[in-house]
């Protein structure tokens, strides 16, 4: 089907497959962690500066 170069061929594919898979998991698992450092630093009062002041 691919000619002699199947294997090579056929093995970018997996290693690139592999490669993706694993660069989305890395911004998901990313994403969680931000998150729950926002909320972390939320609950112990630090606000973002782009939520206004209150006293403002």
């Amino acid at each position: 089907m691919f000619g002699e170069h199947g294997f090579f061929i056929i093995a970018c594919y997996g290693v690139s497959a592999l490669a993706l898979g694993a660069l989305a998991l890395w911004i998901v698992a990313d994403g969680r962690l931000v998150r729950r450092r926002l909320e972390e630093l939320e609950a112990r009062g630090v606000r973002r500066r782009s939520a206004g002041r209150a006293d403002a």
